[in-house]
């Protein structure tokens, strides 16, 4: 049977997920299109349920829900103009930060807003071996349609948490982590470096916080044009290639 109407239960439970309160309460997101539904499966993400553009070809995993939908349907569960035949129910991983911060290359948020600075920013550090991702509560929702897009299927790939960030920094300064923030204000010399380093990026409009700014190396980058600043996302890549090829191998 396909479904016709947007007005159908599953589609309208499954459509309140777009709204972050509603994926907060229930512990689900959605995702959309082929691509970033098949990377979800393969990394091992718990999928609920998935709809179908009738007439698409997609398996989902064994065992899963699914409902053959209109494309009009379809549509009313996406925020992209034009959603690629498959939608799918997906269970969010727990963010609470962990006892223990694995070794290596953490990228910590500083109240990020913008959900795609947010997934470029994820997709970047798991592009150059980030061990996670860190974001302080001001942060963008890590699992909203525009986040997870962005991130072109790295929201799969590494742990992704959220805390307030002066206990979880003062946690990590603890286990030797290093905690470089990009500044304004800091050294054009980068510091020496423990082979575990917290690198903070600040919001896109005020950068790091001064509290979160005082617990950290403040390191800034050396720019010859007239620009003062980068892009949140811009600078974080280019803040983690720098920083991953100076930690100790």
């Amino acid at each position: 049977m396909i479904i016709e109407s947007r007005a159908n239960e599953r589609v309208k439970e499954a459509r309140k997920l777009l709204l972050r309160k509603e994926r907060k309460a229930s512990g689900l997101h959605l995702i959309e299109g082929d691509k970033l539904v098949r990377e979800a499966v393969s990394s091992g993400a718990t999928i609920v349920s998935c709809f179908i553009e009738a007439g698409f070809v997609f398996t989902p995993p064994e065992g899963v829900l699914t409902h053959a939908v209109t494309r009009a349907v379809l549509e009313s569960l996406c925020e992209s103009q034009t959603p690629q035949g498959v939608v799918a129910v997906i269970e969010t991983p727990a963010l609470t930060p962990p006892e223990q911060y694995p070794a290596g290359l953490v990228v910590v948020l500083d109240g990020v807003q913008d959900p795609g600075n947010v997934g470029a920013i994820l997709r970047s550090a798991d592009a150059f071996g980030a061990a996670g991702l860190l974001l302080s509560p001001a942060c963008a929702d890590p699992y909203a349609p525009k986040t997870l897009r962005a991130a072109m299927g790295s929201t799969y790939h590494l742990p992704v948490w959220q805390g307030e960030l002066l206990p979880e920094l003062a946690q990590m300064l603890q286990q030797g982590f290093t905690a470089v923030c990009g500044d304004l204000r800091g050294s054009e010399t980068l510091p020496a470096l423990s082979a575990s380093v917290a690198l903070v990026i600040g919001s896109e409009g005020n950068g790091v916080s001064d509290a979160v700014a005082e617990t950290c190396e403040r390191f800034r980058l050396t720019m010859c044009g007239r620009a003062e600043s980068l892009n949140a996302s811009v600078a974080a890549g280019v803040l983690l290639y720098v920083v991953s090829e100076a930690m100790p191998r």
